[in-house]
């Protein structure tokens, strides 16, 4: 059943909505790269600082986006426009209706990654994976990625084609209940490992004497990663979010399923790598080297390591699904405002941008190899100019539009509609005082990372 395409789709409620946003949220930033930052950054001081900044600075972005995509009723480039017609506000709604448009080809393809490793382990490869060679002789061979890719990517497309209530929502139903428990099951059999108990005492006790500046910039750009702050995502679930919602109550319960989904990916990796490696942390490398490298290493050297495996690795399949899932929808709300097409038409549009800068990214490895931007690999570069350049922009560009122009006494009015608005206090100092510094810090710590100047 599709749904009417001559009215704004919506969600059934609050549960959809949240589970819907929870799944944009618990990706790939979440399980590769959250456990890596924390591990580097002094664990249980890292995870610390990490909530303290979700539920001020991250609760604060989440709410604007959302409360100004139920206000306009439309996708970015729809909600910056409907408070003005002038550039900066074309330009703000645009640059966070791009960034989703240009992440999920390049996400598809590691999602294409994923797909494959669980394959191999369901054929029981766990020893053949583990195999220091077999990740780039993988990427390396251009048929086998652009297959996994395309596989991978129709999944996406078939699943926005259907729509909101039945395609987006009821997936997100169905794998975050899977997804939670998946990580439970998989955190249970790391942290029973011999000698995980330190990698676990490592994540979970905060020890100042680990803290450093680096400390809270890292966790900050870590908080744009896993809550889809700056991807559009927001404004676009919003926009399908009715009146009568709680918006602060759906937030509240949006950072649970996001702290717990990182302190699940922390605890499955950390005391798991802490094990094999005999508590050394340096072995917690950052991206794909450590979901396609590093682990496969640990489950080939632990008891059961097929059936973990293929736990783990449908459990980060879910992850990627539901996260590009949200990409791709607020895509297609986007061509949807501005194109007047119906869903399946800017469906398949979405489709077809996935497919093409995908097969661009898939094939940077092997047969465009030789192609470098800025001494970076097509995916690479895409993930480059997305998270470290285009997102802080777009959350600056949220900030200046609330603070500047739709201002703090009507999104108070927005949100107080339908909720208590218990932390509005921390609002508007984040608001008015706070964001902007922080996007800044982001920003030029990103740039500078890349760069060589700093090392995240």
């Amino acid at each position: 059943m599709k749904e009417d395409t001559t009215t704004r789709s919506s969600f059934s409620g609050r549960l959809g909505y949240v589970l819907a946003a929870a799944g944009s949220a618990v990706g790939l930033g979440n399980i590769w790269r959250f456990p890596y930052l924390a591990a580097k950054y002094g664990g249980g001081i890292f995870l610390l600082v990490y909530l303290i900044l979700m539920l001020t600075f991250g609760y604060t972005l989440i709410m604007s986006e959302t409360a100004l995509g139920r206000m306009t009723k439309r996708s970015p480039v729809g909600a910056f426009a409907a408070f003005g017609k002038r550039v900066p506000f074309r330009f703000g709604g645009w640059v966070n209706a791009i960034i989703p448009m240009l992440i999920v080809p390049y996400y598809s393809v590691i999602g294409g990654w994923v797909a494959k490793y669980l394959f191999e382990y369901l054929k029981g490869n766990t020893k053949l994976l583990a195999e220091d060679s077999y990740f780039a002789d993988f990427t390396a061979s251009g048929g086998s990625v652009e297959f996994w890719f395309v596989c991978f990517s129709l999944v996406v497309i078939l699943v926005i084609i259907t729509g909101v209530k039945y395609g987006v929502e009821r997936v997100s139903k169905v794998m975050m209940p899977i997804l939670i428990l998946l990580a439970v099951f998989v955190t249970i059999y790391s942290v029973t490992r011999p000698g995980a108990i330190e990698g676990v005492k490592y994540f979970l006790i905060p020890d100042i004497s680990h803290f450093s500046w680096m400390t809270i910039v890292a966790a900050m750009g870590q908080m744009f990663y896993s809550l889809s702050i700056a991807m559009g995502i927001l404004y676009t679930y919003g926009s399908y979010i009715k009146k009568d919602v709680d918006l602060e109550k759906a937030t509240t319960q949006i950072e649970i399923f996001d702290t717990a989904i990182a302190m699940l990916a922390g605890l499955m990796i950390i005391p798991a790598v802490f094990a094999f490696s005999g508590g050394d942390p340096d072995m917690l490398q950052a991206g794909p080297s450590l979901m396609f490298i590093t682990i496969p290493k640990v489950f080939a050297n632990m008891g059961f390591g097929t059936v973990a495996g293929i736990m783990f690795f449908l459990l980060v399949l879910f992850a990627a699904l539901t996260s590009a899932i949200s990409l791709a929808e607020s895509g297609v709300s986007t061509f949807e405002d501005q194109l007047g097409w119906s869903r399946t038409k800017c469906s398949l549009l979405m489709g077809a941008v996935i497919l093409i800068i995908g097969s661009a990214s898939a094939l940077g490895f092997n047969v465009l190899s030789f192609v470098s931007i800025l001494g970076m690999s097509i995916l690479d570069f895409f993930d480059f100019l997305t998270n470290s350049i285009l997102m802080p922009i777009a959350a600056l560009a949220t900030c200046l539009l609330v603070t500047r122009v739709v201002g703090l006494d009507k999104m108070a009015q927005e949100i107080g509609q339908s909720s208590a608005f218990k932390r509005k206090k921390i609002y508007n100092l984040f608001m008015k005082y706070l964001a902007a510094v922080c996007i800044g810090i982001i920003l030029i710590s990103s740039v500078a990372n890349v760069l060589g100047i700093i090392s995240m």
